[in-house]
């Protein structure tokens, strides 16, 4: 990949993750908490379009997102430790009075976004069912 494509893509995931948490948000382990959300969001929309024929198979961008996304679900349980709340966010509380299938469900992500094979479109198609479904399962219990 060349450096100014980097550079592009660098800037456009940082954006997207700043774009995800939402405005006036005050407690800043929340806006951490959403700003690695917005990591996660962006990187699998990357691997998404790909898969979908939205954007043509890159295997270093598949590659990035891919380890971006395990970087990020590995921080899932650190983020969230803090009980913290804002107004804004969308996280219920039920994630702290069951912490333990709220941390499974961090394990899904990160070991399917590990077991991610993003040499191929054809690998990507196959695993981007995992990586969602794991992020609908935790957000269909946790995320107003």
């Amino acid at each position: 990949m060349k450096p100014v494509t980097k550079t592009i893509l660098a800037g456009t995931l940082i954006l997207a993750g700043t774009a995800f948490a939402k405005e006036g948000v005050q407690d800043p382990a929340v806006k951490a908490r959403m700003e690695l959300m917005g990591v996660i969001a962006a990187n699998t929309k990357v691997l998404g379009e790909m898969a979908g024929g939205k954007s043509t198979f890159n295997a270093q961008a598949a590659a990035t997102a891919k380890a971006n996304i395990a970087a990020a679900a590995a921080e899932i349980p650190a983020k969230f430790e803090p009980q913290a709340t804002d107004p804004v966010s969308d996280a219920k509380s039920d994630i702290w009075t069951n912490w333990d299938d709220f941390l499974t469900k961090s394990e899904t992500l990160l070991a399917q976004a590990e077991a991610l094979d993003a040499t191929s479109l054809e690998s990507i198609q196959a695993g981007m069912g995992g990586i969602g479904g794991a992020c609908k399962a935790c957000h269909s219990v946790y995320k107003n």
